[in-house]
C-alpha cells in the first residue's frame, strides 16, 4: 500500500519523457485535496425496486453534492459523480496513471513549460456540441477568476499568470492559455511541472461548454440543464434525496461503457447504508466500524489505498488556540493508535505526520518514514504544555472549547473519543456540536469553528499537494494560521528543479507545520467497501476519484 505512489511517479517520468515527442502520463486531500473527504460516504443509489435490472448500478453518495460546477464541487461529495459526468484532457486509467481522454495527444516543449493538446474530433458534449479548445480556455480562466471564488483555484497556480490573476494582481489576458484553433489547446506553465498531466485529470480542470454557460450561468444546478462530456449524463436529480446518471451516447468512448444507469442515494449513515446493501437496495457499501472484525475478511470486501489524512483544525484566531503550546497540548493528548484500533477499525494507519505514506523521494525513501513521527500521544508532555500555555495567557481556567464535526456516526464516535481523552488526560471539558455537510463546510471556510474535524484527499501524486493547503490565504487553510517561513518553503519547493533539494524543502515544511500545530492528524485513509457479487471493474484511485467507465453489473 505504501509503495503505490513510488510506482506511479516512475511511470509518470517515463510518460513525460515520451510526451516530449508524443504523449501521456500519471495519477489528492483533500479534502482536501485538496480535495475534501469530509462530506461523502463515497458511493450512492436509489430505490431498490426502481433500480432493478441489468447493468443498473446502485450506489450511495452519502449527502447532497456540493456542486456539479467543476471549479466549485471540490470535495468527495461532488467528485464521485462529477468525475463520471465529465472528463478532462487526461483521465486516470485503470492502473491509476493519466491517459489520453478528451485530448487524444499532446506535445511538451523542451523546457517543459509548454503543453499543446490536440482535442479529439469525436469529443462531444451531451447535447451534441463539439468540445473545443475555447471551452477549456473558458473553464480554466473561470477556475482562476477571483470572482468565481473557487476553492480549487490554487491548483491552477502552475499556469503562467494563474496566481497573479487569482489574487487580483493580474489579468485574464496574461494567463498562459490559448485556443490555437478549434481543437488545439496550448498551455504555458510558470515553471516545469513534471506532474502536470496528473494535476489536470482533477475535476477542477474539466471543460465547460462556453455557449451553454453564457446562456445559463446555473447550467450545472439541475439535471435538465446539465451538460457534460463524460461517460454518463445526468438524467434526474432530486435534491437531498437521490440522482440518476445514464450512459452518455455522445461520449467519444461510449463503446467501453457497459452500465446503462447509475442510481445514487444520499444516506448519511453507514449502518443504514449497510442494511440497504444487505437487503439488495445498494450494490456497494462501506463497512460499519462495529462489524469490521467480521466483514474485513469477507470475499465481498475490497481494500485499496487512498492518499489522504483525517485531521482536526484549530482556529488560531479563537481563544485559547492563539497559543501554540495549548494547541500542542491538545495534539499530544490524541491517541491515534487508540482511534484506529477501537473506533474506526478499518485497518488504517495512525497519522503521526500530515503527508500520508506512498510518496518516495529520489533516494527511494518513503516521505512518511523519512520525516518520522512528528506528533505522537504523550499525555505527560501534553499536561506540561497546557500548564505553560495557560500561564503565558494568564488563564486560571481555559475558555470554553467546542469541537465541531459534520454529521456522521463515524465522525461522532471520533469526536466523543477525543472528548473523553481531553477530559481524562488534561482535565478539559469540551462541548461537541454537529451540522449537516454544506452548513458545516461553509462555517469552516468562514472560520466560525473553534476546533473542527477535517480531511484531506490528495488531488495529485506529490507531497506538495498536502503541504500547500496551509500557506497564508489558501482557501484550504481554514485555520487563520499564517507563517512567512512556511509560505517561503512551499514557494521554493514549487520552483525547485533539483528533486533532492525540493524534497528537503518539503520535509522542512512539514516539520514546521507540526511544530506550529494549527492542525493535528488522526489517521491516514484507505478505501474499504463491500461489493455485491454482480459488480465488477469499479476503479478507486488512490487520489480519490471513483471511476465507473469500466464498471459492470452482471
Amino acid at each position: 500500500m505504501k509503495k503505490w505512489l513510488s510506482f506511479l511517479m516512475v511511470i509518470m517520468a517515463v510518460f513525460v519523457l515520451a510526451a516530449c515527442t508524443a504523449n501521456e502520463s500519471a495519477g489528492n486531500e483533500e479534502d482536501e485535496t485538496q480535495q475534501e473527504a469530509e462530506g461523502s460516504s463515497d458511493e450512492g443509489a436509489s430505490d431498490g425496486e426502481e433500480s432493478g435490472g441489468d447493468n443498473v448500478l446502485r450506489l450511495n453518495n452519502g449527502v447532497e453534492p456540493t456542486s456539479f460546477d467543476p471549479p466549485m464541487g471540490f470535495d468527495a461529495a461532488s467528485w464521485q459523480a462529477l468525475n463520471n459526468l465529465m472528463e478532462g484532457l487526461t483521465r486516470l486509467g485503470q492502473n491509476d496513471q493519466p491517459e489520453a481522454a478528451t485530448a487524444e495527444e499532446w506535445d511538451i516543449s523542451e523546457d517543459g513549460k509548454e503543453y499543446t493538446f490536440t482535442i479529439r474530433d469525436e469529443a462531444k458534449w451531451s447535447n451534441g456540441d463539439d468540445v473545443t479548445a475555447e471551452d477549456f480556455v473558458y473553464a480554466w480562466t473561470r477556475l482562476l477568476d477571483p470572482e468565481t471564488g473557487s476553492p480549487a483555484a490554487f491548483l491552477g497556480y502552475f499556469i503562467e499568470g494563474g496566481e497573479a490573476f487569482n489574487s487580483g494582481d493580474g489579468s485574464a489576458d496574461d494567463l498562459g492559455l490559448e485556443a490555437v484553433d478549434e481543437k488545439t489547446f496550448k498551455v504555458t506553465l510558470a515553471a516545469p511541472t513534471g506532474f502536470f498531466l496528473n494535476i489536470i485529470s482533477n475535476p477542477a480542470f474539466f471543460p465547460v461548454n462556453k455557449a451553454v454557460a453564457e446562456e445559463n450561468p446555473e447550467w450545472f444546478a439541475e439535471a435538465d440543464s446539465f451538460v457534460g462530456n463524460g461517460p454518463f449524463a445526468l438524467e434526474e436529480w432530486n435534491h437531498d434525496s437521490d440522482f440518476t446518471m445514464v450512459k452518455n451516447d455522445q461520449y467519444w468512448d461510449a463503446e467501453t461503457v457497459k452500465l446503462e444507469e447509475v442510481h445514487w442515494a444520499m444516506v448519511n449513515d453507514t449502518n443504514t447504508e449497510y442494511q440497504m446493501f444487505e437487503s439488495g437496495e445498494l450494490d456497494v457499501s462501506e463497512i460499519p466500524a462495529d462489524l469490521a472484525e467480521d466483514l474485513l475478511d469477507s470475499d465481498q470486501t475490497q481494500v485499496v489505498p487512498q492518499a489522504g489524512t483525517q485531521f482536526f483544525r484549530f482556529n488560531v484566531n479563537e481563544e485559547p488556540f492563539q497559543n501554540k503550546k495549548i494547541r500542542q497540548a491538545l495534539a499530544l493528548a490524541v491517541n491515534q493508535q487508540e482511534i484506529v484500533d477501537y473506533v474506526t477499525k478499518m485497518g488504517e494507519e495512525p497519522a503521526h505526520g500530515f503527508v500520508s505514506y506512498g510518496f518516495e523521494d529520489p533516494s527511494g525513501n518513503d516521505f512518511r518514514d523519512a520525516n518520522g513521527n512528528l506528533v505522537e500521544y504523550d499525555p505527560e508532555q501534553a499536561k506540561q504544555l497546557l500548564e505553560e500555555g495557560m500561564e503565558e495567557e494568564g488563564y486560571d481556567e481555559l475558555p470554553a472549547i467546542t469541537l465541531s464535526y459534520n454529521t456522521s456516526e463515524d465522525n461522532k464516535k471520533i469526536a466523543e473519543t477525543l472528548q473523553q481523552r481531553f477530559q481524562q488526560d488534561l482535565g478539559i471539558e469540551i462541548t461537541l456540536e454537529n451540522a449537516e455537510w454544506n452548513v458545516f463546510l461553509q462555517d469552516q471556510k468562514d472560520l466560525k469553528h473553534q476546533l473542527s474535524r477535517s480531511s484531506f484527499l490528495a488531488d495529485y501524486g506529490d507531497p506538495i499537494n498536502f503541504l500547500e493547503s496551509f500557506i497564508t490565504d489558501s482557501s484550504m487553510n481554514r485555520t487563520g494560521w499564517s507563517n512567512a517561513e512556511y509560505d517561503d518553503l512551499i514557494a521554493q519547493a514549487k520552483n525547485e528543479a533539483d528533486e533532492e533539494a525540493r524534497w528537503e524543502l518539503m520535509y522542512e515544511a512539514e516539520k514546521l507545520l507540526l511544530e506550529e500545530m494549527p492542525i493535528f492528524p488522526v489517521h491516514f485513509y484507505n478505501q474499504v467497501h463491500l461489493y455485491d457479487d454482480s459488480v465488477s471493474n469499479i476503479v478507486r484511485h488512490p487520489v480519490g476519484y471513483l471511476e465507473l467507465k469500466w464498471a459492470e453489473k452482471n
